[in-house]
C-alpha cells in the first residue's frame, strides 16, 4: 500500500500521553494480559465494532478495568509517528470517498474524529479499553484506536499488512456511516425489544454491513489513487477471516456456537467486504434484507 505522501486527516486526537494504562500495547494499570484473556475478549465480541453501549469492563485476570486519568486537552500527533501518520492518511481518504458519496446522493457527510489511545480511555460511550480493539462511539461520534492492537493484529491473530490495518479504520468508520445514515439509532431502538439470541444475530448484521462498507471504501479509494499493492485485497480478506466469530471461538479452544455470534463467520466477514469491493455500492451493502448472509 503506497500512502506515504498523501493528504493526512486534521481529525486525528492523540490522547496517548493523557489517558490510564500506560506503556502501550496492552497494559492495564501496571498489568499486562496475555493473548489468552484477549481472545476470550474478541470471542466475547470485543472488537471490530462492539456495541460502545456495552462497554463496561474487561476480563482481566479478576482485576477491573484500568483506571482512566484524569485527561488533558487532546493534540495533533507528533509529525515524526510512523504509525500515526499511516491512520492519519487513511482517515483522510475515507473522508474523501465518504464525503463524495454522500454529496453523490444529495447529502453531506460529517466526517467522525479518531482518537489514539494507550490503556484506558473515556469516551461518550463509557470507559473504553485497549483489549476491547479499535470501537465506534456513537454518542461523541469517535473512532477509538491503541495502536498496539496491530501488534496483535500481525503477531497473534495473522493478520499481517497495511492494509490489513487499513481495512480496521474503515470497518470502524463504516459504523460512522451507518450512524450518518440512521441504522445506528434504529437498530439500537429494535435490540432493546429483543431477546437475546434476536440481538445477536441484529448485531452480525450491523457489523457484516460495516465490513461491506469498508469494502465500498477500498473500491472507491483504489479507483481515486491506484494505492494498493498486489496482494493487499486479500491481506483485508485475510484480516476479515482471522477475525470471524467462528475462528475467535476455535482459537480460544472452545466449540462453535453459530447462536452466540456477534460479527459474523470467517466467510461470511469475506464475503461482504468483497461485495462492497467488487460493487463500490453502498445498497450492495444491505445485509439488512439480505436472505443469504
Amino acid at each position: 500500500m503506497r500512502w506515504e505522501g498523501n493528504r493526512e486527516s486534521d481529525n486525528v486526537e492523540d490522547m496517548r500521553d493523557s489517558g490510564g494504562g500506560g506503556g502501550g500495547g496492552f497494559g492495564f494499570g501496571g498489568r499486562s494480559i496475555g493473548i489468552g484473556t484477549i481472545v476470550i475478549a474478541l470471542v466475547g465480541g470485543a472488537i471490530f465494532g462492539i456495541n460502545p453501549l456495552t462497554i463496561l469492563g474487561v476480563l482481566t485476570g479478576g482485576g477491573g478495568p484500568a483506571p482512566v486519568q484524569q485527561q488533558g486537552p487532546a493534540h495533533a500527533p507528533p509529525a515524526d509517528d510512523r504509525g500515526a501518520k499511516f491512520v492519519s492518511v487513511v482517515l483522510a481518504d475515507t473522508e474523501d470517498v465518504w464525503t463524495a458519496l454522500f454529496k453523490s446522493g444529495g447529502a453531506t457527510y460529517h466526517a467522525p474524529k479518531l482518537v489514539l489511545f494507550r490503556g484506558g480511555v473515556a469516551t461518550g460511550c463509557g470507559t473504553g479499553q485497549s483489549a476491547m480493539g479499535p470501537f465506534y462511539c456513537p454518542a461523541d461520534k469517535k473512532v477509538y484506536i491503541d495502536l498496539g492492537f496491530y501488534d496483535t493484529l500481525r503477531t497473534r491473530l495473522g493478520a499481517p499488512g497495511e492494509f490489513a490495518q487499513a481495512y480496521v479504520i474503515a470497518h470502524e468508520v463504516g459504523h460512522h456511516v451507518q450512524d450518518e445514515l440512521g441504522i445506528t439509532a434504529k437498530v439500537d431502538g429494535m435490540r432493546s425489544r429483543m431477546s437475546q439470541a434476536q440481538a445477536n444475530a441484529m448485531s452480525v448484521k450491523v457489523e457484516l454491513q460495516a465490513d461491506c462498507f469498508a469494502g465500498v471504501w477500498a473500491h472507491h479509494s483504489q479507483q481515486g489513487k491506484n494505492w494498493l499493492d498486489p496482494g493487499d485485497i486479500e491481506s483485508a480478506m485475510n484480516a476479515a477471516a482471522k477475525i470471524g466469530d467462528d475462528a475467535l471461538q476455535r482459537s480460544a479452544g472452545r466449540g462453535v456456537v453459530p447462536e452466540s455470534f456477534t460479527h459474523g463467520s470467517s466467510a461470511q466477514r469475506q464475503k461482504w467486504f468483497n461485495t462492497g469491493y467488487q460493487t463500490g455500492a453502498v445498497k450492495a451493502c444491505d445485509t439488512f434484507g439480505s436472505r443469504d448472509l
